[in-house]
Parts: structure tokens; sequence; C-alpha cells
């Protein structure tokens, strides 16, 4: 089954807000270095951008690992390039739900497609970066959302960001909020119990202690992103246990805890995108680092033909619009408190890893 929608495919079980491409202040790691180098670089510029491989049409092959109508991280990424398709004339061929064990076939499938781009939404699937150099892949660009990193090389370009600069703001937000309504226990309910979701609950933690220093935070590790089923009877256990705000870093089952938390009056977090006053599940806080924010900056500097491969840019809270936190209802000086840490990240006088490694 192929479902069209405006200038894109979607193949199931195949596989925000927009910043400017110019608007970062972030600097770039050049190929050959660790992705965490941050060290400048100019990269190499492919001719032609972006209609690469010069057949008179734009094309961009998106692989996700996730379900790209989650309403959340994985979606954000697909609805950016969808933006972008849509205003150029362009054509969008989207595969999710991507088995990492797969990507590499995956990749060479949509360069044989004859694709300009090959944009990689997490780094779960950094394993297809190594079809860049294959004969059908020849004529190509590659992006990838890298997250914290993966090495760079010259065949590809990367965004990255850091968990501990949000997740801690996020943290920090929920602790108001516990402030605000007398709670002293959070609650954070992933899917499978890996060492970045682990990270994720370190630096969430040190945020909230910051603000409550005895606060205690119920930590469910349900091994399914997107199981509704499963991150519902999580919900139901952490609530009843007495967590007054909860924080469901998930994929497709996020809305189901989000719903059910609304039900019991415990505020909840966005996983990645700005949720503030949208239809449906009511969140009190967005946390807003979603790989389309990022994205669309690639995809600016994509068009005007001034995307480098090779080299990284970072993303960093406080010096660029995103990362970013965001309380959808503060109260009081909550919104001043809040922009005041952020700010304070941003020019370094609060150092964030160490504030998460002390724990506070």
């Amino acid at each position: 089954m192929v479902r069209v929608i405006a200038a894109s495919v979607i193949i199931p079980g195949l596989l925000l807000t927009a910043c400017g491409g110019g608007s970062s202040s972030s600097s770039t790691t050049p190929a050959g270095a660790p992705a965490s180098a941050g060290a400048p670089g100019a990269g190499t510029l492919p001719a032609n951008e972006p209609d690469v491989n010069k057949d008179k049409k734009v094309v961009i092959g998106v692989m996700s690992p996730g379900d790209t109508k989650d309403k959340g991280y994985y979606q954000s990424f697909v609805d950016e390039a969808n933006t972008y398709a849509t205003a150029n004339g362009w054509k969008l061929v989207v595969v999710d739900k991507i088995n990492p064990a797969n990507a590499v076939q995956q990749a060479r499938n949509l360069c044989r497609q004859k694709v300009d781009m090959i944009a990689i939404g997490a780094s779960e699937l950094k394993d297809a970066l190594s079809a860049a150099k294959e004969p059908q892949c020849k004529g190509t660009t590659w992006y990838i959302s890298g997250g914290q990193g993966v090495t760079q090389t010259a065949e590809f370009t990367q965004s990255l960001d850091y968990i501990n600069e949000a997740l801690y703001v996020a943290g920090y937000a929920a602790g108001l909020v516990l402030k605000e309504n007398g709670g002293r226990k959070a609650g954070y309910i992933t899917g499978p119990d890996l060492q970045f979701a682990r990270d994720v609950a370190k630096a969430f933690e040190a945020g909230i202690k910051k603000v409550v220093p005895d606060a205690e935070m119920v930590q469910t590790y349900t091994g399914d992103f997107n199981d509704s089923g499963k991150a519902k009877e999580a919900a139901q256990a952490q609530i009843s246990q007495g967590v007054k705000v909860i924080y469901p870093y998930l994929g497709g089952a996020t809305d189901v805890v989000t719903q059910l938390a609304n039900e019991k009056g415990v505020p909840a977090l966005t996983p990645g995108t700005d949720r503030c006053g949208t239809p449906g599940a009511q969140y009190a806080i967005s946390v807003i680092f979603s790989p389309g924010a990022y994205f669309a900056g690639a995809l600016e500097d994509f068009k005007k033909g001034t995307l480098r491969m090779g080299v990284a840019r970072e993303w960093h809270l406080g010096k660029d619009p995103v990362p970013t936190v965001k309380l959808c209802k503060p109260t009081g000086d909550q919104a001043q408190q809040l922009q005041t840490l952020i700010q304070d990240i941003g020019s370094g006088k609060v150092k964030v890893d160490e504030a998460v490694a002390a724990g506070k």
C-alpha cells in the first residue's frame, strides 16, 4: 500500500517551528574528527544542490526508525521535510519503522530511486551511512539527525544537540511545577532500558532537584516507545504512587500517557516538540528538541545550495532557537526563572554537565 500526501510518498513499514539555515551560532566539526569535537571545518560543497544528480527534479528520501505519525519526535522530521517539498515542488519518499538491522539495505533502495538527499531521522540508523560510498549512491547528499553525534566522515552532514542541556532544563521546569502543586514525586516513563534513556533520566532528575532538593523520581522502562498499553499501565502505576508531574519520554504512546495524566490532574511534558495549546492531549511543559527543528536549518541550506558535507552543526540551548523548554501556562515568575536558567546555560554561567554530574 502506498499513500500519497501532498508531494510525499510514504511507504508504511519500510521506511514546529522552522529555524533558518543561517540562524545558528553553533560550531561545526570537520570530517575525521569525533562528532563532539566542535572544531571549525569547511567541509565540501556538492555541486548542483538541490538537484544534485541533475535530473531536473529534487527528491528527498527520509529514513526513520520510528512511526512518522507519532504526533511528536519522529513525525516532526517528516513534517518539516514535507513543508519544504510542498513549497518547492520537490518529491518526498518516506520509509519509516525501519529496523536498524535493515538500515543499509533501505538506504540502497532509496539511492536506486535517484534521490538527491537521504535524510536519516535518528542516529539509531547510522549504519545506513556506510552505503554513501557505494556506486548506486553516487550523486546523493546525506544528512543525519545525529543527536549526541556519530563519527563524522566526509560523506555526510549532521545536526548535534546535547541531552544534558534540554533535559536538565526540562527537569527544572518540572521542578517549578512540582513546587507550585506541592508535590515531591515525579514520574519518568520511557521505552527500552538503554543508556541514552538513563542519561535523559539523570539530567531530568538533576534539574528537578535544583528546585525541589528532596524530590523523588519514579522511573519505568516499558521496553517499547510505542506500546500504548504498557505505557498506560506504567502511568497508572506511577500516578497511584503519587507522582505530581509525569514525563512520557516515548514515541507513539506519548499521548495515551498524557491523556490519562490529564484525567488525573497530573501535568505532563512533551518529548521533543512544542505542544502548548495544540488540540488533544494537554501538556504543561514543551521540551523542544525535535529533529525536524534542526532539519529545517539543513533544508534551508540545501535549497540555497550551501549545505556542506563532512561537517556537523551543533545546536545549543540558550544560543540557538532550539533546543529550548517552555512552560505552557506559567504562573508568577516561573517563566522568568526558566528563561534565566536557559540564558545562564547559554552564556556558560551554569555548567550544565557539572550540575547533572552532581545531581542538582
